[in-house]
């Protein structure tokens, strides 16, 4: 014979909050539990307190009830111990220093990861930028932006050399094809031994993908082709070598779904389940002491957003458009006014200048620019003509007036100064061959057109390109009535709090709708609201 359970009350000091608003303080109160009661006016809310059985206790009856749960305790507790940070969180590196040094700092006294934006970036900018990380945040967690550059294969070996001459502790990787020897030289040069003799990573590498056959050269043990190259060049030692075979390659695997810049624009529904159970399979076969830990990024600007791609198994979450808006971000106030005005539907495919001849695309903003108009009708010309020279003279003629605005021969003029400086061996594999010097000329116009909207060229806004994803739209859309629709209030770290503490937020809410409570609209939708003291977030603060 079985008993029915006792019935549960609710008892505490506090009366449970029937109103939407008194709901919603009740669920935010996130450092304490909150239950919801059938109370004489209704069905209440209300934070603290405890349950108790109901035989001789005065109460409320319980119909469903969720613990404390507050923004650090949401993504892996693996991912904050490696990193050294109190978030599962992550703010993803836009190139050309749009992820700045100043957001990196921000980031880092606020106890989230931050990536500089390394790409596009030479490297005496980017050296400048590891000088301050020493010297402000010295201790705090930081990573750096590598990008595959196939076609300007020294920029990326520079990079590396820049990185271990600094003792950058983190690398994201961004945008790989293929392996390279630069990106193992830096994983596999800080290979060591702890003192139980186990292999450890002092370099730690996140990789940022959007296909699962990049996913898994990342998530397995470097190929002993190319360790063999680099222990022959004397980059790294035999020991390292020989750990080598015990450690994936990279320690986090980034999925990148529907995003700004490059992108494949696959739906993270997809493709986030797809690549946890690859790595699941390698592990399976590896046995790593530590398995490789995934995350999601790609159309996260809503607190809702961050908190499904927790619930789908994201051992973290990366954000990039939103925090490019953001008063830290190293563009413009006019690109910033752009997109803190951009909608879900404002974003377009367009030629990217660093695999331009390749006919890879990147997610730009299409609203208030003629960019990605433009920069198609440039790959369209160099898929159809041999050089400069072949272009029709209307056409030529369009070129010179309407988007280069000066003579093509003076364009090309300027490219040999750059890469003079820059990689002279573009102007090797360019001499006598001319579709090769079309090339340089037209990604001269998509490089200069990222230039001109982070410096706020002011005769060049309908040419500016602006990296963005739909993510960009959702969150303007979720911010609209709050303090942060203004580009000037919103603070890469009081961005990355919002959305972690939304995201908690909206986990609590989940939990109570399996229990059958459903919330007013109203009560039901985390509210943005200035943090109260300045020192909110601070390693030592409430976050």
């Amino acid at each position: 014979m079985t008993t029915a359970p006792t019935p549960l009350q609710w008892q505490g000091p506090s009366c449970p909050g029937t109103t939407p608003e008194l709901i919603y303080q009740a669920l935010a109160a996130l450092d304490q539990p909150c239950f919801v009661v059938r109370a004489p006016e209704g069905i209440g809310a209300v934070a603290g307190g405890r349950a108790a059985a109901s035989a001789g206790a005065s109460g409320l009856p319980l119909l469903a009830a969720v613990g404390p749960l507050t923004a650090d305790r949401l993504g892996s507790p693996a991912f904050r111990a490696a990193h050294g940070v109190r978030h599962s969180y992550l703010a993803g590196a836009m190139a050309g220093g749009i992820a700045s040094a100043d957001l990196v700092i921000a980031s880092a006294r606020a106890g989230f990861l931050a990536s500089y934006g390394a790409a596009g970036q030479l490297p005496e900018t980017i050296e400048a930028a590891l000088r301050r990380f020493a010297a402000e945040i010295p201790g705090l967690p930081y990573a750096v932006n590598l990008i595959h550059s196939p076609s300007e294969e020294r920029l990326e070996r520079e990079a590396v050399e820049l990185f271990l001459r600094h003792r950058v502790p983190c690398v994201e990787a961004s945008a790989f094809l293929a392996l390279t020897p630069h990106v193992v030289r830096y994983r596999l040069s800080g290979l060591t031994r702890d003192q139980q003799g186990r292999p450890h990573a002092s370099h730690r590498l996140i990789a940022k993908i959007s296909r699962t056959e990049t996913a898994e050269i990342f998530m397995r043990p470097a190929p002993a082709a190319l360790v063999a190259s680099l222990l022959e060049s004397g980059h790294i030692t035999a020991e390292q070598a020989e750990l080598a075979r015990h450690l994936p390659l990279a320690d986090d695997i980034t999925v990148e779904a529907d995003s700004g810049g490059h992108t494949d624009r696959r739906p993270l529904t997809a493709l986030l389940p797809t690549v946890l159970r690859l790595r699941d399979t390698v592990q399976h076969e590896h046995r790593y002491r530590e398995p490789v830990r995934v995350g999601a990024a790609g159309g996260l600007g809503t607190p809702v957003a961050v908190a499904a791609a927790f619930a789908m198994g994201a051992a973290y979450v990366v954000t990039g458009s939103v925090n490019q808006s953001c008063v830290e971000s190293g563009t413009s106030k006019e690109a910033k006014a752009l997109l803190a005005e951009t909608g879900i539907a404002d974003c377009e495919m367009a030629p990217a200048a660093d695999m331009f001849e390749m006919g890879v695309e990147l997610q730009v903003l299409k609203k208030g620019t003629l960019f990605p108009m433009r920069a198609k009708l440039l790959h369209r010309l160099y898929q159809s003509h041999e050089g400069l020279d072949s272009l029709p003279p209307a056409e030529r003629d369009r070129l010179e007036s309407q988007i280069f605005r000066r003579p093509l021969a003076e364009v090309w003029q300027e490219c040999v100064g750059y890469f003079e400086r820059r990689d002279p061996a573009q102007l090797d594999r360019a001499r006598g061959n001319p579709k090769r010097q079309m090339a340089l000329v037209f990604r001269w116009y998509l490089g200069m057109a990222s230039r001109w909207a982070v410096t706020g060229e002011a005769g060049r806004r309908t040419d500016y390109q602006i990296w963005c994803g739909p993510a960009m739209g959702s969150f303007n859309d979720w911010v609209n009535a709050s303090y942060l629709k203004p580009p000037g209030n919103r603070r890469v770290a009081e961005v990355a709090h919002h959305l972690m503490a939304g995201a908690a937020f909206h986990t609590r809410l989940a939990q109570l709708a399996t229990a059958g409570v459903r919330v007013p609209a109203t009560a039901a939708d985390y509210r943005p609201v200035p943090l109260e003291t300045p020192d909110a977030l601070s390693p030592e603060g409430v976050l």
